[in-house]
C-alpha cells in the first residue's frame, strides 16, 4: 500500500522582482535560442532563463540536427535556424545539410561550439541571458500569465513579462499555469530516452566500406548499402542480424538496432543505443533511475561495438552526454491538436508558421524497436498548435506543442523546433507592438514577416 503523501505549508513571502521584460523565454534549447533572437527586435526587452550552465539543449548531446531538408531533398527550414548553422559553419563546427534516405537530412554540429555560438548570438541581440536559473512557479491573474518565479543561488525571485514563451520541451510553464496537458500514447506510454556517448579512434571508413562491400552481412534499415560507400559522414541504423548474434552469444543489449552517428572530428562516433523504457522526463526520481540504468547499458553497448562491429576494434571512450536525451514528455492541449493524418496527409493550414517533413518516428514505449512512416513530402505546423488553451500571454514552442502522441514523434526533431521558436518569438513581439494577446495575433502579418526574414512557408 502506497504511503500517504505528506505536505508542508510554505509561508507567504514577498519576492524581489529580478526583472520586468517584454518577452521572457523559458528554456535555452534549440527552440528557445531562436525564439529569443526572433523576439529581440524593435527595441524589445527580452530575457531567457536556462537551468543548466550552458545553452543548446539537445544540440549539445551528440545528436545531429534532423529536419532541415524535406523528403524531396529541398531545404524547408531556413530563416534564423539557418543563420545559426551559418555561424557554426564559419567555425567549421557544422556540416552541410546532408541528404539521408531515412532521416531526410542530417546536419552534424560540434556540441561545444553550439554552447558558445548560442550565447554570443543572444548577447549580440541584447537578450538578457540567465543560466543556472530554474523555473519554479507562475504568477497569474485570472487566466492571464503575468510572470514566473525562479529559483537560483540568489534564492527565490520573480520575473515579470508581457509574453512568456515556454521552450522547456516539457511544457513546464504551461503545465503549472493550468494549461491542459497530455503524456504518451493511449496507455500513457512514452518514447524512451537515450544517454548518448561518444567514442574516439573509430575507423569510420572501415565501417562504411564494410557495409557498402558486404551488404548481406551488414544489413541497414532503409538506407541502401551504396549510400555508405559515397558518404564519409553518416548515420548508421541497423545491423539487427549482428546484434541478434551478439545476444545469442549471451550479450545483454537494450535495443534491437545499432545506431552510430559520425562526428565532425576524424575518428569520432556518437552512439545512440542506450534505452530505458518507462522513464518519465518530468519526474526527478524516474530521471535519476534512467541515468543510472543508461550508464550500465553503455558498458555492454561498448563491448558489443568493439567485438562485433567493423571499425570499432580500437575504440576508446571519450565522453557521455551531459543529460538524458528525452524524446517525449508533456504535450499541451492547444487551439489545434496536430494528428497522424496531418503528418501523413501532408496537411496544409491557413495559419502555417513552419514547414516540416520528418516522418512519424516512434521509439516503442515497450521493447527495443522503432516504427517509421513517411508522407512523401512536407506538412505544415499551424500557429494554433503553439497557442495553449485556458491561459493567455503564453506561447509554446518545441516538442511540447499541441499534438497527439503520434504527431509529436514527427515534429520533435530539432530543425522544426527551431522554426517553431522563430515563429513564437516573432508572434510575441507582434502581439506586444499591436497591443493584442498572442492568441489574437494577425497570422497573415506573422507569415509575412517570417517570409521577409528568410523563413520558408509553402506557397
Amino acid at each position: 500500500m502506497r504511503e500517504e503523501m505528506k505536505y508542508v505549508v510554505e509561508p507567504e513571502r514577498k519576492l524581489p522582482v529580478r526583472m520586468d521584460v517584454d518577452v521572457l523565454v523559458v528554456g535555452g534549447g534549440p527552440s528557445g535560442i531562436i525564439a529569443a533572437q526572433a523576439a529581440a527586435e524593435d527595441g524589445m526587452k527580452v530575457a531567457l532563463i536556462e537551468g543548466r550552465s550552458f545553452l543548446g539543449g539537445n544540440m549539445t548531446i551528440g545528436l545531429p540536427i534532423l529536419g532541415f531538408l524535406g523528403q524531396k531533398g529541398n531545404q524547408i527550414i531556413k530563416g534564423l535556424p539557418q543563420k545559426f548553422i551559418d555561424r557554426l559553419t564559419e567555425l567549421k563546427a557544422a556540416s552541410e545539410h546532408r541528404p539521408c534516405p531515412l532521416h531526410m537530412g542530417i546536419t552534424l554540429v560540434e556540441p561545444e561550439a553550439v554552447k558558445s555560438v548560442a550565447f554570443n548570438m543572444l548577447k549580440e541581440k541584447g537578450v538578457d541571458v540567465m543560466l543556472y536559473t530554474m523555473f519554479a512557479g507562475i504568477i497569474k491573474e485570472e487566466n492571464n500569465l503575468k510572470g514566473i518565479i525562479i529559483e537560483s543561488k540568489a534564492g527565490r525571485e520573480a520575473i515579470l513579462a508581457k509574453v512568456i514563451i515556454d521552450c522547456t520541451g516539457d511544457a513546464d510553464v504551461a503545465y503549472q499555469a493550468g494549461v491542459p496537458c497530455e503524456k504518451g500514447n493511449e496507455n500513457g506510454g512514452m518514447q524512451p530516452p537515450t544517454l548518448m556517448f561518444s567514442l574516439g579512434d573509430v575507423d569510420t571508413d572501415k565501417l562504411r566500406m564494410s557495409i557498402a562491400e558486404e551488404p548481406r552481412t551488414y544489413l541497414t534499415d532503409f538506407i541502401p548499402a551504396e549510400y555508405f560507400g559515397q558518404n564519409n559522414q553518416f548515420i548508421l541504423v541497423g545491423l539487427r542480424n549482428i546484434m541478434q548474434k551478439a545476444k545469442n552469444d549471451g550479450m545483454s543489449l537494450p535495443t534491437d538496432r545499432t545506431i552510430v552517428i559520425t562526428g565532425l572530428r576524424k575518428g569520432e562516433a556518437w552512439i545512440n543505443m542506450t534505452r530505458v523504457n518507462g522513464v518519465d522526463g518530468t519526474d526527478p526520481v524516474s530521471l535519476t533511475e534512467g541515468e543510472l540504468i543508461s550508464r550500465k547499458q553503455i558498458d555492454s553497448v561498448f563491448k558489443y561495438l568493439v567485438k562485433y562491429v567493423p571499425g570499432f576494434e580500437n575504440a576508446r571512450m571519450l565522453r557521455t552526454a551531459p543529460f538524458l536525451g528525452i524524446r517525449e514528455s508533456r504535450r499541451i492541449v492547444g487551439k489545434y491538436i496536430m494528428n497522424r493524418h496531418d503528418i501523413l496527409g501532408r496537411g496544409r493550414f491557413d495559419d502555417a508558421i513552419a514547414v516540416a517533413s520528418y516522418p512519424l518516428d516512434i521509439h516503442h514505449p515497450e521493447g527495443g524497436d522503432c516504427t517509421l512512416e513517411w508522407s512523401g513530402d512536407c506538412y505544415d505546423i499551424p500557429y494554433r498548435s503553439l497557442v495553449p488553451l485556458n491561459v493567455e500571454n503564453l506561447l509554446v514552442a518545441g516538442r511540447s506543442i499541441s499534438t497527439t502522441h503520434e504527431a509529436m514523434s514527427a515534429i520533435r526533431v530539432m530543425a522544426p523546433c527551431m522554426a517553431m521558436g522563430e515563429a513564437a518569438g516573432r508572434a510575441a513581439r507582434i502581439a506586444i507592438k499591436d497591443n493584442v494577446l498572442p492568441s489574437e495575433v494577425n497570422v497573415e502579418k506573422l507569415q509575412k514577416e517570417l517570409l521577409e526574414q528568410g523563413a520558408y512557408l509553402r506557397p
